[in-house]
């Protein structure tokens, strides 16, 4: 029971053929190759949108500019 020779694969191939018929394979075929195309053009505008440079990111500040007065800084308040 080692490898299938040709006539294995062969016989597999007519019974497929048989069951799903050659317009469905086709179009299965084309689907498939048109889902492996967009995801390669996914991963190649992925790519495009990363920021270039590491310094090109947005540097953090200890207070957010939308912080409001109200708000209690729990750790400002341990401190003292």
């Amino acid at each position: 029971m080692g490898s299938f020779s040709i006539w294995h694969w062969l016989i597999v191939l007519l019974v497929v053929v048989m069951i799903f018929g050659t317009k469905k394979l086709r179009n299965m075929g084309s689907d498939l190759g048109g889902a492996v195309k967009g995801f390669k053009d996914g991963m190649k505008d992925g790519s495009a949108d990363a920021p270039a440079a590491p310094g090109a990111t947005q540097q953090v500040t200890g207070q957010p500019a939308n912080s409001d007065k109200s708000t209690i800084d729990v750790e400002a308040r341990q401190k003292s």
